[in-house]
């Protein structure tokens, strides 16, 4: 499952990253976005949705929420 089917409010575990964008992965990894750390989606938002990711608040597009596989 991926992140755009995440629930509202539901803490997951990031199971892995899937991209072979390696500018993305290393975006991904800079905010605190690997395997085995807790993500939370927060609201959805037109096109996007907003997340917590360490005690940070982050407003990821589409394309990022697709590439996390909770």
């Amino acid at each position: 499952m991926t992140l755009l089917n995440a629930q509202e409010g539901t803490e997951y575990i990031v199971r892995d990253i899937v991209t072979d964008d390696e500018e993305l992965n290393a975006f991904l990894f800079s905010l605190g976005c690997y395997s085995g750390e807790p993500i939370t989606v927060i609201a959805r938002r037109k096109g996007g949705c907003v997340v917590s990711i360490k005690d940070a608040r982050y407003n990821i597009d589409d394309q990022l929420a697709e590439a996390i596989i909770i």
